[in-house]
C-alpha cells in the first residue's frame, strides 16, 4: 500500500529541495532520492488527520478511467513513434494533471531506470491500473507488441468509459425524482399540512377520511421529525456501508437483476464487459484460465464474477467456456451459444468482441429510450403524490362550500 512521504534532501550544489513521494516503504523514498542524485537529510511519513480521511474519502486522488485510456493512448502513439519508454513516461509525467496520476508515472519511470520492467512497475499501483491493464501490458512486452496492446487497452477502457456513463445517465434521472419526491413529500408533511390543521381544528366536523389520514401522518413526521432524519441518513449510509461489503454487494446485484427494465439493462451491461475484458485479453496473448482469473477481478458484478471463477474451474478440468458459462443464468443462452461456435471454429477471441458489440448497442438503445419514457412517466408520478396531498387538503373546504349553498 502506498504512503506518501516528505522528503528533505540536498543535491550536488548543495542546494535544499524539498517535496513528497508516494512509495510503499521509507527505504524506496531513499532508493529514488539516491537515483536522482539527491542525499537525503530527512524523510517522514505525511500522517493525515482522521477528520481529513474521512471528508475526503479519497476521491480527491482517484484516478478516473478515461484519465488512463487517455494515457494509454498517448503512450501507445509515442512508443509507436519509436520514442523510448523512460522518455514517453518524461513526457506524460510533464502533461498529466492530475497529482495521483502523475506521481505514479514518476515513480514509473524512476521503477523503470532502475532496471524494472514497465508491467512490474505499473503493477505496484492497482488503484490507478487493474489487473486487466497490468496483464495486457505483460503479454505485449512478451510478444513485442507494446505498442498495439496499448491501443488496443486504451480502446477497451473508452468503451466501458462511454457505457458506465450511458448507465449513469440512464440511472440518475429517476434516483434523482425519487429524492426530490422525498423532499417535497416531507417539507409539506412537516410545514405545509400544519398550518391547515388549525383551520381544520376550529371547523368541528368531521373531516374526510384521506384528510384524516393525511393530518395523523403529518403530526407523525413534526412529532419524530429528529428520527425521520437520522432514519433518511441511515439509509444512505447503510446501502453505501452494504454496497461495500461483499455479501452485502451481493445481495444488491442479485435485486437489482429483477428490477423491471433496469434489471435486463444492468444484465446487458454486465455481459458487454465481461466479453470485452475477455476478448481483449485472449487477443492480447494472455492464456484462457489467466484471462478468466483477471475478468473475474475487474468485473463490477458479483454474479458474473462468480461465474467466470466457476468457469476457470471448469476449463483447468477440460471442459469447454461455453459448457460451463452457460450454466450461469447471468449469460443469457445466445451468449453460450455464440462462444461454442467461436470455441469450434477457434475464433474465441472474434466471437467474443461480436458479443461485447451487440450487447454495448443494445445497452445505447436502452439508455437512449428510457430517457424518452421515463421522463414523462416521472413527472406524471410526482404530480400524482403531490396533488393526492393538495387534494386531501382541500376536501373539507369543499364540504364547506357545499354547506353554505
Amino acid at each position: 500500500m502506498l504512503e506518501t512521504y516528505e522528503y528533505r534532501a540536498r543535491d550536488t550544489q548543495g542546494n535544499v529541495k524539498q517535496g513528497a513521494i508516494d512509495a510503499e516503504s521509507r527505504e524506496a523514498v531513499l532508493r529514488h532520492l539516491h537515483d536522482l542524485g539527491l542525499l537525503p537529510v530527512s524523510v517522514n511519513a505525511k500522517r493525515a488527520s482522521v477528520l481529513k480521511r474521512d471528508v475526503n474519502l479519497g476521491l480527491s486522488r482517484r484516478v478516473k478511467l478515461a484519465e488512463v485510456a487517455v494515457f494509454a493512448r498517448q503512450f501507445a502513439t509515442m512508443i509507436e513513434s519509436g520514442i523510448t519508454i523512460v522518455r514517453a513516461l518524461s513526457i506524460l509525467q510533464a502533461q498529466t494533471n492530475n497529482p495521483t496520476l502523475r506521481e505514479a508515472v514518476t515513480a514509473i519511470r524512476q521503477e523503470i531506470t532502475s532496471g524494472k520492467s514497465f508491467s512490474d512497475a505499473i503493477a505496484g499501483f492497482p488503484k490507478v491500473f487493474d489487473t486487466l491493464f497490468v496483464a495486457m501490458v505483460r503479454a505485449g512486452e512478451v510478444s513485442g507488441t507494446l505498442d498495439q496492446v496499448l491501443s488496443r487497452a486504451a480502446e477497451t477502457l473508452e468503451t466501458r468509459v462511454e457505457l458506465q456513463r450511458k448507465i449513469k445517465s440512464a440511472l440518475t434521472y429517476p434516483a434523482a425524482v425519487v429524492v426530490l419526491v422525498v423532499l417535497i413529500l416531507t417539507a409539506m408533511l412537516v410545514y405545509v399540512v400544519p398550518t391547515f390543521q388549525s383551520i381544520f381544528t376550529s371547523l368541528g366536523s368531521q373531516l374526510p377520511l384521506p384528510t384524516r389520514i393525511l393530518m395523523f401522518v403529518s403530526h407523525l413526521a413534526v412529532t419524530f421529525f429528529p428520527l425521520l432524519i437520522l432514519f433518511y441518513v441511515g439509509v444512505v449510509v447503510g446501502f453505501i456501508r452494504l454496497r461495500r461489503t461483499k455479501r452485502g454487494k451481493a445481495l444488491l446485484d442479485r435485486l437489482v437483476l429483477k428490477l423491471p427494465v433496469f434489471g435486463s439493462l444492468v444484465q446487458k451491461y454486465a455481459v458487454a464487459r465481461f466479453t470485452s475484458t475477455l476478448s481483449t485479453l485472449i487477443r492480447s496473448g494472455v492464456t484462457l484460465v489467466p484471462s478468466l482469473d483477471i475478468a473475474s477481478g475487474v468485473a463490477n458484478n458479483t454474479l458474473v464474477a462468480a461465474a467466470a471463477l466457476d468457469t476457470k474451474r471448469g476449463v483447468s478440468q477440460g471442459e469447454g467456456i461455453a459448457e460451463r458459462l452457460g450454466t450461469h443464468p447471468i449469460f443469457p443462452p445466445m451468449v453460450a451459444q455464440m462462444i461454442a461456435v467461436g470455441e469450434e471454429s477457434g475464433s474465441l477471441d472474434t466471437m467474443l468482441e461480436k458479443i461485447a458489440r451487440f450487447y454495448s448497442q443494445e445497452v445505447s438503445a436502452m439508455t437512449e429510450s428510457l430517457s424518452s419514457l421515463l421522463e414523462p412517466l416521472l413527472i406524471v408520478v410526482l404530480g400524482a403524490v403531490v396533488g393526492s396531498m393538495v387534494i386531501a387538503l382541500y376536501l373539507p373546504m369543499l364540504d364547506i362550500i357545499k354547506l353554505l349553498k
